[in-house]
């Protein structure tokens, strides 16, 4: 295990010897473009954990995405956030049975190789890691840490991601404010800033947005926007204006009413998309599903429920979606990933060494019958490259 490069951040396990014996922990990070949140649980005397696990220790840090903020910096958040939860539930790296971080930015499958060489450096060779979209997290968090179904993300960034009973995944968005992502908090955010320069120059109508976000950014000109924007146009940012796009649409202001109907209209052909791809309503498209609903977007505010509105859009293709907005933390769901994936890969190693511990045991039982056969008959000479 290798110390953190940048400090001292693994300075209390010097104060705090390994428990032989002890009760081990399961760790599970969702990593965003805005936060990051790492928890640490106690596993369970039982080979199943409760739909609320009790979480030991938790830290909370800034954004972990590698297309935002580069890798370094991103892997010095979860650095950070894994050790202060671990310190704060007051175990050891030794502790640990199981790792799941899901982190947005996580697209590849040489992203998540990278990541899982890193986290091997941090923790010893026993523990199981874990590396996925933050997407895989949140749909656990609805669905006891299950991999079934579809989940909707609409926060700082969207993403919809799915996965079947049989292992096929299939995504739709995700691919950053650049690319498309107008459902997202950026996405309507953005539109809502296009729209008060389009009415201060004619070419759109007036919108009570104008004034709203010229006394939220503290600024006297629809001109200063410019310069607002660009000293530092980040995603968390810019999507931290979708409450007062969300006041104004609720006040009955029609520009922002109309960038929120685009944004449900976008949401929903992500989830749409998803959910064809993989077949997950039957061929008669009736079958049920669930859809776990995640993210600041998606929250009733001001008299606006953009959830409820994707849901029945999404509902007039698909009538047997069974909507779930999560009781815990995409954390949590990390880490009940992590403790389910454990709990398989510890399955299968165990067929694995049962299986090798009968053929080395049959291997034995011949060389046995082969040796009494020639003590009878006549000498027998055998390497131990027959057992």
């Amino acid at each position: 295990m290798k110390r953190y490069r940048n400090g001292e951040i693994w300075d209390f396990e010097l104060e705090m010897p390994p428990r032989p014996g002890g009760p081990g922990v399961v760790l599970g990070l969702d990593g965003g473009t805005t936060s990051t949140l790492c928890v640490c649980i106690e596993t369970p005397i039982s080979d199943q954990l409760s739909d609320s696990p009790v979480v030991l220790g938790r830290a909370v840090a800034g954004s972990s995405n590698h297309n935002s903020i580069g890798e370094t910096a991103a892997r010095e958040t979860m650095e950070q956030v894994i050790a202060e939860a671990l310190m704060k539930s007051g175990s050891h790296r030794s502790a640990v049975q199981a790792v799941c971080l899901a982190v947005s930015g996580v697209n590849l499958e040489i992203d998540r190789l990278r990541m899982l060489q890193w986290l091997r450096n941090i923790f010893p060779g026993n523990v199981k890691l874990f590396v996925h979209n933050d997407a895989v997290a949140a749909l656990a968090s609805g669905t006891a840490g299950e991999l079934h179904g579809c989940v909707l993300i609409a926060g700082t960034g969207t993403i919809a991601y799915g996965f079947t009973e049989d292992g096929r995944e299939a995504r739709a968005a995700g691919a950053g404010p650049i690319l498309g992502d107008w459902g997202s908090g950026y996405g309507i955010a953005a539109q809502a800033l296009t729209a008060v320069m389009r009415a201060h120059d004619g070419r759109g109508p007036p919108t009570s947005l104008t004034s709203a976000i010229l006394q939220e950014l503290q600024i006297d000109s629809p001109d200063e926007v410019i310069g607002w924007t660009y000293a530092d146009p980040s995603w968390a940012r810019i999507a931290a204006l979708v409450p007062v796009v969300k006041a104004c649409a609720g006040a009955g202001d029609k520009v922002a009413q109309n960038i929120f109907l685009n944004a449900v209209q976008e949401l929903a052909a992500s989830v749409k998309a998803v959910v064809q791809r993989l077949g997950l309503s039957g061929k008669d498209g009736s079958e049920s599903f669930p859809l776990v609903m995640v993210g600041g977007v998606l929250e009733t505010n001001e008299g606006w429920d953009i959830g409820e509105e994707v849901i029945n859009c999404i509902s007039k293709d698909f009538p047997g979606i069974l909507p779930i907005r999560p009781k815990v933390e995409p954390a949590i769901g990390a880490a009940m990933l992590a403790w389910n994936f454990y709990m398989k890969v510890s399955s299968e190693e165990s067929i694995k060494d049962r299986v090798e511990w009968a053929t080395i045991c049959g291997k034995l039982i011949q060389l046995l019958e082969f040796s009494f056969l020639f003590s009878v008959k006549g000498p027998f000479v055998c390497s131990i490259e027959d057992v």
